[in-house]
Parts: structure tokens; C-alpha cells; sequence
């Protein structure tokens, strides 16, 4: 049945590859090489990358695809060998990054990235991504420097409805509830309430635990000043992570996202903090299917607020091959690439004309999120570099390894307020 269940969706997205075939040819016809950097090395996400590569080559045979994916969770690998190569003048002809500060805090600012904008004027695109996703990938100036493929949301509780059922307990609404009520109903079973994995995923949890207790204003109000690290209210946030902490594995940083995520589908957890390229892994890798074999939440205290993130690839100033980068740009932007990429990444797309109304396509889950991300007030992820420069993530990502040792809510408040006042972040 899991494989019947995969197939069917893999025979989906080939039929919008078919329809795709006809619609996107081009007068010239590209040729040589092309090198894809990514951190998409499994799950959803890889399937999600070969199904595009295979639509660019049906389109142009020409094209020698070299996927140079370095596996990593949230690029925490990738980043480093990009950094290495991008600076050593061998930059690949195109790369993921995140929308937001990772990008426009190194790449743009250090002038490496071409505009993007004759791409989007030719292929009508200006008015069919949402315009604050274009202001998160465009300078002041109005330049865009990137072409997204998809839309993350960051803050999902996952789950397993029938295995939640025969332990007695149901979704907690806030973290209150989940830490008095819910985690020790679990612990005295012998069951790990949250499965938590590496330093990247503490960070990813940390982010929304901040955005409950903050609300999204308070939130938003840690990266342009206006709330402050070292208030009471930030350190009540170190100080309620904390007790989550105590509520989760104690082998954590020795779990992939994928360990973690399995953990919950093999009943030895009965939640997760993740985001919903988590759905790309049940159902392209574990052919799952929603509110059957996983079920989701906002996370504890988050309802109303979607938690964004977005892929995104752009092109090198120094790019080998730049005809054919601007040929695979070209392709992603479309709503046919989107939504042959999107169903199995586990994420939504970018482009606005996509069918996300095929549920062949785009099943339960999707309907879901895409409600969210139409109705909700939206606020960018830290972990996964929309709202904060590289060098700020990676000092906090320190920050919180050394508080899940010492649990010293005040020394980490007053650290970050200290990496934040480095790294020119407000607060």
C-alpha cells in the first residue's frame, strides 16, 4: 500500500510534466553544463529536485545536469562549502538559499548576485508571486536576485492521531498546557512528549516557542529592535524552552530532522516540532496519508500565525554557464515546475497561478496550509534565515547549545542581545 500510495502521487506529477512538455519550450536551445548546489540530498525534498531535473532535461537533452547537493538539514553543511567556493572564485552556476537575510546579507550585499528582473518581466512573473515574498528577495533599489520555488511554514506540531488517541491525550493548545498537562500524562507512560533532533532543529523549536509567547508582533519586534533580548518576556522564553527541553529525548543531538520526525510515526514519540518539508518525508518517503498516517497543528500557541521560509535559487555573477542558469530560473518560476516540485517537497508554491486546487496534487495537508498562508498574519523564520544574517543565526545557534547545558535563561538572553548589537539586529 505505501508504495501504491507513492506512485499514485509520483503519477500526478507526471502528468503535469506532460503538460508542462509543450508550454515551455524556447527559441534557443541550451546546451553544456549546469550545476545545481542544494542541501537537498533526501526525503521529499531530493525526490522533489530529480522530478525538476527530469522535466528541465525532457525539455532541453542538451543540458549535462550536475546536481551538486551536500547533505546537511537547513544547509548547515551546505552553506559552509558554498561560502568556501563562492569566495575562492569557483562559484556553481546556480544555488539554494533562503529568502530573506541569507540572502540579501551576504550575497547581495557583497555584490555577487545578478538581477533577476528581465527573467521576471519575461516570463509575466511580477504579479504572480506574493509581493512580500518579492521584498524579502529584492534590494532597495528594486532589484530581484533570486527566483523562489516554493513557501515552508515553520511552525507545525506533528503527530499521529491514533497513537495520540490510545495514550489519552490530545493536541495542547499552548505550551502551558503542554508542559502541566500533556508531558507528564506522557512521561509517566514511558512515552518522549516532543522528539527533538540536532542544534538546527533546537533553534527551529526555540523560534517558535518564542513566536507563542511574543505573539507575532513581539516577535517581529526581536529583529527590528523594538523588542528587547535581555526583557523579561525574551527570558521567559529562554526559561519555557528550557522545560520543553526536559520534555523531549535526551539524545537529541544525535538525531537527523528525519530521526526525530520518524520517531513520532514509529510511536516512540508523540510529537514533533517541525516544518512541513516533515510532510514531504511521510508521504514521498513513508507513503503516508494526511490525518490517517500523520496528522499537524499549529504549533502550541501559534494558531493564526504561519511561520515562513522559502527555497530559493538564483544566479552568480561568476556562474560558468549563465544561458543556462537563466534557462533553469526560467523553469522554476513556472506554476507547471512549481507543481510538479511542491507535492512532493511537502511545501506550497510560490507562484500564485499554480493549481493548488488539484487535490490529485495537492492533498489535505496542502488545503490546509494553503488556507493558512492565505488568512493568517505572517511572520519570517530565524532558523532558516528570512529575518536575520547568517552571521546572527550562527551565533545564536552557539547560544543555544550552550543553554540546553546550562540552562542559564539570563546569560542567553543577554548573549544574544550582545551577537544582536555585532550583527547589526535591532533590540
Amino acid at each position: 500500500m505505501k508504495h501504491f500510495k507513492v506512485l499514485f502521487l509520483l503519477a500526478a506529477v507526471v502528468l503535469a510534466l506532460g503538460a508542462f512538455g509543450f508550454a515551455a519550450a524556447q527559441d534557443a536551445a541550451p546546451s553544456g553544463d549546469l550545476e545545481i548546489f542544494s542541501w537537498w540530498t533526501g526525503g521529499g525534498e531530493a525526490t522533489g529536485l530529480e522530478a525538476l531535473i527530469a522535466a528541465f532535461s525532457e525539455m532541453y537533452p542538451d543540458v549535462n545536469i550536475i546536481n551538486s547537493a551536500v547533505a546537511g538539514g537547513s544547509g548547515v553543511n551546505a552553506r559552509a562549502v558554498l561560502t568556501t567556493r563562492m569566495l575562492g572564485g569557483d562559484p556553481p552556476d546556480t544555488f539554494q538559499v533562503h529568502a530573506g537575510e541569507e540572502l540579501n546579507a551576504v550575497w547581495v550585499r557583497a555584490n555577487l548576485m545578478a538581477p533577476l528582473n528581465d527573467i521576471y518581466e519575461a516570463n509575466g512573473w511580477m504579479d504572480q508571486f506574493p509581493a512580500g515574498l518579492l521584498d524579502l528577495i529584492s534590494d532597495d533599489a528594486g532589484n530581484i536576485y533570486v527566483v523562489p520555488v516554493n513557501i515552508h511554514r515553520s511552525n507545525v506540531l506533528w503527530y499521529v492521531p491514533s497513537i495520540l488517541e490510545s495514550w489519552g491525550v490530545t493536541v495542547p493548545a499552548d505550551w502551558n498546557e503542554f508542559l502541566t498537562s500533556t508531558c507528564p500524562t506522557l512521561q509517566a507512560a514511558g512515552v518522549t512528549p516532543l522528539s527533538v533532533g540536532e542544534n538546527w532543529t533546537q533553534v527551529h523549536l526555540w523560534e517558535n516557542v518564542a513566536l507563542a509567547q511574543l505573539g507575532a508582533e513581539g516577535y517581529n519586534g526581536l529583529w527590528d529592535g523594538t523588542t528587547s533580548w535581555t526583557s523579561p518576556e525574551v527570558q521567559g522564553v529562554f526559561d519555557t524552552f528550557g522545560q520543553i527541553l526536559d520534555c523531549s529525548n535526551e539524545d537529541r543531538n544525535a538525531l537527523s530532522w528525519q530521526d526525530a520526525s520518524q520517531q513520532v510515526i514509529d510511536g516512540n514519540a508523540a510529537f514533533n516540532v517541525m516544518g512541513d518539508w516533515a510532510a514531504g518525508f511521510f508521504i514521498a518517503d513513508l507513503g503516508l496519508v494526511p490525518n490517517e498516517g500523520f496528522g499537524w497543528a499549529a504549533t502550541p500557541g501559534t494558531d493564526g500565525v504561519f511561520n515562513m521560509l522559502s527555497d530559493t535559487f538564483g544566479l552568480p555573477n561568476a556562474a560558468p554557464h549563465p544561458e543556462n542558469v537563466a534557462a533553469w530560473l526560467s523553469f522554476l518560476g513556472t506554476a507547471e515546475a512549481q507543481d510538479i516540485f511542491n507535492p512532493l517537497k511537502g511545501s506550497l508554491p510560490a507562484n500564485t497561478t499554480a493549481d493548488i486546487g488539484n487535490t490529485e496534487l495537492y492533498n489535505a495537508y496542502f488545503q490546509d496550509a494553503y488556507e493558512d498562508w492565505t488568512t493568517n498574519a505572517i511572520v519570517g523564520s530565524l532558523a532558516h534565515g528570512a529575518v536575520a544574517p547568517p552571521a546572527f543565526s550562527n551565533g545564536f545557534a552557539n547560544i543555544i547549545s550552550s543553554y540546553a547545558s546550562d540552562r542559564d535563561s539570563a546569560n542567553a538572553a543577554a548573549n544574544a542581545a550582545t551577537l544582536g548589537l555585532q550583527t547589526g539586529m535591532g533590540g
